[in-house]
């Protein structure tokens, strides 16, 4: 199973950016899906996830400004990030795994077992 991330970089406050992350390797389509960041000096957080029939979750930072989605037939995930601040500055990652939506929705980091490598998104 591979998880990549792409699309990270330099943005200034109020801009935007969109992250994708490709994945490889299942033999199924992971049930459960999320975008996970970790400032330094910080623990990794939820962001925002989403289950396969594209029901989503996401934290109040982001409500309004992120949005997730994810296209099964193309093995795609991607993270819109509108209305950037400096408070957004981070490593990325995506993350797969199969449970339950009650633990989906709760973006547990111990709960997923797939994670790809990150891609740097700073806002300044």
């Amino acid at each position: 199973v591979q998880l990549v991330e792409s699309g990270g970089g330099l943005v200034e406050p109020g801009g935007s950016l969109r992250l994708s992350c490709a994945v490889s390797g299942y033999t199924y389509t992971p049930y459960c899906m999320g975008w996970f960041r970790q400032a330094p000096g910080k623990e990794r957080e939820a962001v925002a996830t989403i289950r396969s029939d594209g029901r989503t979750s996401y934290a109040d930072s982001v409500k309004g400004r992120f949005s997730i989605s994810r296209d099964n037939a193309k093995n795609r995930m991607s993270l819109q990030m509108n209305r950037l601040n400096t408070e957004d500055t981070a490593m990325y990652y995506c993350a797969a795994d199969s449970m339950s939506w009650t633990y989906c929705r709760s973006g547990s980091v111990p709960d997923f077992g797939d994670w790809g490598q990150g891609t740097q998104v700073t806002v300044s």
